[in-house]
């Protein structure tokens, strides 16, 4: 079993660490106040305080924090740390700069950005993209089976991130469409609700319908979610514009499931 060393054990990767412990692994994981200690320890793992003790002994080191800026941050305060080998695993959805630029730096490191939620976590089912080396993924892969099927290999480093970001913006423009088709429904004197029930049983199903269903409505779902849609619709437009394009007729189509009438909705 694998040493792994673990940042960012909130909702998300609270969820990872219950299942690497489970599956016998034995995981550090950062903890800087006596409340999120209390929380990893129950989770069968082990707190500890700094970042240089994350990095001892470690195979894998994961970090699943919430911004860019953070992943940033906390991989520069790592790098000096890291072993030869250990493999450095980005969970957050960011920019696929960042981890290109670690791998500039000779860091083996994959960007696996992730779609779906804890449940998905729980079930061993999380979607993960991953880019980074062949010989980073295959070293990587006995953590991330953890809690990732389909693990999806995308290519070198960033590449994950890019697929990732691509992923959610067609999401983000999939609840626009819903939004408006629901604006449409009233009009046609059709309520939300017989909408939500009626729709994913036919063509127009799809899995951010099924979401939108479950919520009870657009606006539900956008007031659960929409704070981490809004953060990787940001990252998807600053990517693009960093890459010299836009996201075309996508844009318009995300700004109407962004608006307060609209749905949102990480993947």
């Amino acid at each position: 079993m694998n040493t792994v060393g673990f940042v960012g054990a909130g909702r998300m990767g609270g969820a990872m660490v219950g299942r690497l412990v489970a599956a016998g692994h034995e995981v550090n994981v950062l903890a800087r106040t006596p409340e999120k200690s209390a929380a990893i320890t129950a989770l069968g793992a082990t707190p500890v305080i700094d970042l240089a003790a994350i990095c001892a002994g470690a195979d894998t080191v994961v970090i699943c924090v919430f911004t860019d800026e953070q992943v940033r941050d906390v991989a520069d305060a790592l790098v000096a740390d890291l072993r030869p080998g250990t493999v450095l695993v980005i969970h957050t959805t960011c920019s696929p700069r960042t981890a290109e630029t670690l791998a500039d730096r000779g860091v083996d490191v994959i960007d696996a950005a992730v779609s779906g939620g804890p449940h998905d976590i729980a079930a061993g089912r999380l979607t993960l993209f991953v880019g980074g080396s062949d010989a980073a993924v295959a070293r990587a892969r006995p953590v991330l089976s953890c809690y990732g099927d389909p693990i999806i290999h995308t290519g070198p480093p960033g590449t994950g991130q890019r697929v990732k970001l691509v992923n959610n913006a067609l999401f983000a423009a999939q609840i626009g469409l819903i939004s408006a088709a629901v604006e449409l429904g009233e009009r046609l004197g059709v309520p939300e609700s017989t909408l939500l029930t009626a729709l994913p049983h036919a063509s127009a199903g799809s899995r951010a319908l099924d979401s939108i269903s479950r919520a009870g409505s657009a606006a539900s779902f956008r007031a659960v979610v929409g704070e981490f849609l809004s953060k990787d619709v940001a990252t998807v437009r600053a990517t693009a514009a960093e890459l010299g394009t836009g996201l075309g007729v996508l844009d318009t189509i995300i700004d109407t499931g962004m608006a307060p009438t609209g749905g949102s909705n990480p993947a």
